[in-house]
């Protein structure tokens, strides 16, 4: 159990006007580039216009696809996946793009997020006839869409839309279609963007710059995007629904270098830094950041409070976030394998460290002790968030209440049980302020038990059968 929120994947999605020998290694280098969002399972598949191919399995996207493979995806259309699994297994069977073949052809679906009436939908199907052969949510998706697909396309994904409860981001293909199709709320995120006469879809803009492609616009919460010979269509009749972000896209998941729905990830948690050291100065020396989503904040902090900036802490990126971590043991030898201080940096020193935030409290801990092994004086610890105090429903293993330190324990308690001298978390005013955008705009939920849409309780069999 880290201490440390998990995303669920990333999608991509390219359009092209006319077969394209290249098309495989432009979703390979997207996907490369929202390798953060899911490590654990990659995929793409493509089309020239009859039939759909593909290649996926376990692992990073470097280690997925090599030269052979990309060579044969070629074609006119393609969709890609970065997966971290949150409630059903990690196995090649749930691994995406899922492509399934019906009436009309074939279908590829590539989901981001989680549907809180999964349950209710495949039981639905099953008693209609349906054999499901995996357990995620975007075969519920693709065989909703299958079984409404008559004529229309448009049609049949607007019939599925109407159906899902939860959050989504999709990018789905048919043998002459790509469409891209954000939840009604916009808790996850989705983009639009061109490359010369082709279209991009992408969870962050990150991707886009990786292609060469020019980010166009957001996809709107709600919007249903139809893109083929035709052009593109925009399809939204949720236009009454409230907009609601998932704000931990700008604390933790999203890529710095991506905008989101107008933000620039960078700049917020910049922003969220000052915002700290105003609301929990500190007297302290140095202020150091956890890598690499603390660095940032850090960044922020130090300029606001005047305390000078510093590279305490080295991080190994040839760590990845499954390590596994099964005894107290093995969770120390992962964080020392992952970080390692610099004894130079840090020694004598009243040290500000700076974090994106406190999930099981497990490894901010062995990071206070192991700066203080290394001769730090004081460690002040800040949390560039609010404590960590409810589920998350839509996409993200926080697990359960009981497994939160935040919804455990108090601030001076957890601020013991991680060792800290002091410990400050930026208020949710502050982090909303941050962003620039109101607070009616986000999900909040996994900091105040308040969800822009009924959620299961615990306890209902719903979430965390994985962990």
């Amino acid at each position: 159990m880290s201490d440390e929120l998990k995303e669920a994947c990333g999608v991509l999605g390219i359009y092209e006007n006319r077969n394209n020998a290249g098309l495989g290694r432009d979703i390979f280098y997207g996907l490369y580039a929202l390798q953060h969002r899911g490590q654990e399972s990659a995929g793409i598949a493509v089309s020239s216009g009859n039939g759909i191919r593909y290649h996926k399995a376990m692992g990073l996207a470097s280690e997925v696809f090599n030269d052979e493979i990309l060579d044969d995806l070629t074609g006119r259309i393609g969709i890609g996946h970065v997966r971290y699994s949150t409630t059903e297994p990690n196995t090649l069977i749930n691994s995406q793009p899922l492509v399934v073949r019906y009436k009309r052809g074939s279908l590829a679906v590539a989901h981001n997020g989680n549907l809180v009436n999964s349950l209710e939908l495949r039981t639905e199907l099953q008693e209609n006839g349906v054999a499901f052969q995996t357990e995620i949510d975007s075969e519920i998706i693709a065989f909703l869409i299958a079984q409404a697909h008559s004529g229309d396309i448009a049609e049949a994904v607007e019939s599925c839309m109407g159906k899902l409860k939860g959050s989504y981001a999709l990018v789905i293909m048919t043998e002459d279609t790509l469409i891209g199709m954000r939840d009604p709320n916009g808790i996850r995120p989705l983009c639009l963007g061109k490359k010369g006469d082709s279209y991009v879809l992408s969870s962050e803009s990150c991707a886009l710059d990786t292609i060469d492609a020019e980010f166009i616009r957001d996809v709107e919460p709600g919007e249903i995007v139809i893109i083929n010979n035709k052009g593109l269509q925009s399809i939204n009749k949720n236009k009454e629904t409230s907009k609601a972000v998932c704000i931990f896209e700008f604390v933790y998941f999203a890529r710095p270098d991506s905008t989101i729905d107008g933000t620039n990830v960078h700049m917020a948690r910049l922003e969220a830094g000052r915002l700290l050291a105003q609301e929990h100065p500190a007297d302290a020396d140095l202020v150091i950041g956890v890598p690499d989503s603390g660095t940032i904040s850090a960044m922020g902090y130090a300029q606001a409070s005047g305390i000078p900036f510093g590279i305490g802490l080295i991080k190994n990126h040839y760590v990845g976030r499954t390590f596994i971590k099964s005894t107290q043991n093995l969770r120390t030898i992962g964080v020392k394998l992952k970080l390692n201080p610099i004894k130079e940096v840090v020694q004598g020193k009243r040290l500000v460290m700076v974090d994106d935030s406190i999930v099981r409290g497990t490894t901010s801990g062995l990071i206070v002790k192991i700066l203080k092994d290394a001769g730090a004086k004081e460690v002040h610890v800040r949390i560039s968030s609010p404590p960590v105090t409810d589920s998350c429903y839509f996409g993200i293993d926080t697990s359960s209440r009981k497994e939160l330190i935040g919804a455990q324990r108090k601030v001076e308690e957890i601020r013991e049980y991680i060792g800290a001298d002091s410990l400050g978390y930026l208020s949710l005013d502050g982090l909303v302020k941050s962003t620039g955008f109101p607070r009616e705009k986000f999900c909040l939920g996994c900091f105040s038990g308040e969800y822009p849409i009924d959620v299961p309780g615990e306890g209902k069999g719903y979430l965390f059968e994985k962990r």
